[in-house]
């Protein structure tokens, strides 16, 4: 007869569950529409530099407020929510990012200057930050671990969707109003209801078990078992442990735990995330203008940035298709680089129409390779108690870095380097982040998390 000692773990029990749809499912589908949200407010912003530069008659360096404003409120965000999230629960913070997301995007559609626009776009970005650490937390707790690398690639897909849907909605509302206004309020109605939605959610037993909570813990792994029809058996589930409180101690705490437990593999899931987001973001927040500085037209330069968005999801298609098969390093060695090559082409060939949207679609489809990559890799670096701050402090750094970009970008170097050759250097600290990756951090295809 088997000793409790040799029975299985309730988060090992989770992790061997078949998939089914109607559950797991349910929470692949309710965590990617947040992430579509998070999608559509970034590529927003590329939309709003151009419009809002015109209307209230805006400097390169104050327009570059537009998104900074936005991306470092998620880069506050990406933190306080994944450090959050490990200490109050997945649930709660699940719910509670779009709600604070909905009320200060219609604040800031409602805005008279830049300065109050930007105080709400930030709050807005501090509420939406949240959504990619806590989703990413929630939904690969819950999902079994033979298809985990799969499912959380596949979470990726719902960024184009956002993007591409933020492009080809933008062109049609300025279109049809002429106001910029309308862009930021058709947001609010589907994230209130996705908010809804999310709070029959019920809380990662996963989490549970770390906090020693074994009587919630036990009826979510048991109606795990019956809805999914899963093989049952008995488990185990580890001691009690103590329920943190929610502290500036706690904060730091989980900050200072990332190092220590392995300051190579947290030094390069920060630089991952870095600098590839930082080909991303820059690429991103800039590209509507630069095709307008190029002479392109207002609605073609919106819906040919909605192209390199939309195609992206072909992109995370492929990733879904490779991450099991060929593992996380290799995507992201060959598709990081890679993409800052072609964007590096594009750019010396953007005054030639047909030849740049073919590279811009290139690039939409090659970044997407490797963003849905990064982030199931990242996830996968950490164990359960700081998995979600460990995301979420990884997606900090990015979303800082990304913030800078339109400073940076708009003032500094696109004016004195070129395209070309701002792409080229974001370009060589992705290489750098990618080989200091090969040595140092382990491959996580097929690993127990």
């Amino acid at each position: 007869m088997s000793t409790s000692t040799e029975l299985p773990t309730g988060d090992q029990v989770v992790q061997d569950l078949p998939w089914r749809w109607r559950v797991q499912g349910k929470i692949f589908l309710i965590g990617g529409l947040g992430f579509m949200f998070d999608a559509w407010d970034v590529t927003l912003n590329g939309y709003l530099i151009p419009l809002l530069s015109d209307e209230w008659g805006l400097t390169p360096g104050q327009a570059a407020w537009v998104g900074t404003s936005n991306l470092i409120g998620m880069a506050v965000g990406a933190f306080a929510w994944g450090s959050i999230a490990d200490l109050i629960g997945r649930k709660k913070a699940f719910t509670a990012t779009l709600l604070i997301f909905s009320i200060f995007t219609v604040l800031g559609a409602f805005s008279g200057d830049l300065v109050w626009f930007c105080v709400f776009r930030f709050l807005a970005g501090f509420g939406l930050g949240g959504c990619i650490p806590v989703d990413y937390a929630l939904v690969g707790e819950f999902t079994p671990r033979k298809h985990r690398g799969r499912v959380l690639t596949a979470m990726d897909g719902w960024w184009p969707i956002g993007a591409g849907l933020c492009g080809v909605v933008s062109a049609i509302l300025i279109a049809t109003f002429g106001d910029w206004r309308y862009l930021m309020l058709v947001m609010v109605l589907p994230a209130l209801l996705v908010f809804w939605v999310r709070r029959s959610v019920p809380e990662s037993p996963l989490y549970l078990v770390q906090r020693g909570r074994t009587a919630e813990a036990k009826a979510v792994i048991d109606q795990l078992v019956k809805s999914t029809g899963g093989a049952i058996r008995e488990w185990r589930l580890p001691p009690a442990g103590d329920d943190p409180k929610l502290t500036l101690g706690g904060l730091t705490g989980q900050f200072t735990a990332l190092w220590r437990f392995n300051w190579r593999i947290t030094l390069a899931a920060w630089g991952l995330f870095l600098s590839i987001l930082l080909v991303y973001y820059g690429a991103l927040t800039w590209m509507p203008q630069i095709l307008i500085a190029s002479g392109y037209r207002q609605s073609v330069a919106f819906l040919t940035t909605a192209g390199m968005t939309g195609i992206g999801f072909l992109g995370v298609v492929a990733a879904a298709l490779l991450v099991e098969r060929v593992g996380r390093k290799w995507i992201l060695a060959v598709s990081g680089p890679l993409s800052a090559v072609v964007l590096v082409v594009f750019a010396l060939t953007v005054e030639l129409p047909v030849v740049a949207t073919v590279w811009l679609l290139a690039f939409g489809f090659t970044i997407q390779v490797a963003i849905p990559v990064l982030y199931t890799y990242v996830s996968e670096l950490y164990p359960t108690e700081l998995r979600g701050s460990g995301f979420g402090w990884a997606s900090t750094v990015s979303r800082v870095g990304a913030g800078l970009v339109p400073l940076i970008f708009g003032s500094l170097l696109w004016p004195y380097l070129g395209l070309p050759l701002t792409f080229a250097v974001t370009g060589l600290l992705v290489l750098v982040a990618v080989v200091w990756m090969a040595f140092n951090a382990p491959e996580t295809r097929g690993a127990r998390i």
